[in-house]
């Protein structure tokens, strides 16, 4: 049973991992090596079964995973209480009928808001545990002239959720996450100064932090590797992973309930390596 931390200074608890939804929502325009089929709503309720029994309680969604917030809408009737729910706004992906798609940005204040309002709908909730704006790349631009984290800041205080923050994708970006949001998500590579960096900022500031891509949408488990020595390699990355202080949970996106279990297993493996050198 996975383990549960505080995410940063807020009050919410969540899993060491917690569980990417874009593929239950949208298979068109992706960066993983295979493709895949949408799941039915059996086996994608099979998946979130076998989360909440792994101890996993954190799920991770957005507008532009395509179905993915309506569909844990749905799923999740009478159960929302036991999950912490993660979204985005700011990005959208419109997909189209030749399998590709599109996404589009829009970052005004009220746009934000209009997309808070309808992850409601689509979750069928009265509040989101965590909004994080989905970065287009841009991240000082997005804060400091659109500033949208000051818009999230709001929705915060006016009780529509209980954390903020940014998917950022650059330096700066996570920086002023430090000091002005309550959480912040991004990749992490230990051997990239500006990555090592930023966890020393962050764990300073006591930020949330929620790694994302942690094994580069699969690309880190390269074909030759997928059988023999796969654990060995989700292993080593959780040992990574979790040697940094700051880091709260880290999310995995997958399908197969046994890849869920072998990902758990090497997360507890981590945890408890680097409790041990602690």
């Amino acid at each position: 049973m996975l383990p549960q931390t505080r995410l940063g200074k807020t009050d919410i608890q969540i899993s060491r991992l917690g569980l990417g939804t874009v593929k239950l929502g949208r298979n068109q325009s992706v960066k993983y090596p295979q493709a895949f089929d949408l799941p039915d709503d059996a086996t994608a309720r099979e998946l979130l079964d076998c989360a909440r029994d792994l101890g996993i309680n954190l799920l991770d969604t957005a507008p532009a995973y395509g179905q993915s917030e309506e569909r844990l809408g749905y799923l999740l009737r009478g159960e929302r209480k036991n999950w912490v729910i993660c979204t985005k706004a700011g990005e959208e992906f419109n997909h189209d009928y030749d399998g590709e798609g599109a996404s589009n940005f829009d970052f005004a204040p009220d746009s934000l808001r209009l997309s808070v309002e309808r992850s409601l709908r689509r979750l069928r909730t009265d509040y989101l545990d965590i909004v994080l704006i989905h970065s287009d790349g841009n991240d000082s631009h997005l804060i400091h002239h659109h500033q949208v984290l000051h818009t999230l800041a709001k929705l915060k205080q006016e009780g529509w959720i209980r954390a903020f923050g940014m998917s950022v994708k650059t330096l700066e970006g996570g920086l002023v996450c430090a000091r002005e949001a309550d959480v912040v998500m991004a990749t992490f590579d230990s051997e990239k100064d500006d990555d090592r960096l930023l966890m020393e900022t962050w764990n300073t500031h006591t930020t949330g932090v929620l790694l994302k891509k942690i094994f580069n949408s699969g690309h880190l488990l390269k074909p030759e590797a997928r059988n023999k020595w796969i654990n060995a390699i989700i292993e080593q990355q959780m040992k990574v992973i979790f040697a940094q202080n700051a880091v709260n949970s880290a999310i995995i996106g997958t399908l197969n309930c046994q890849h869920l279990r072998d990902n758990v297993q090497c997360a507890l493996l981590g945890l408890a390596e680097n409790s041990k050198l602690a």
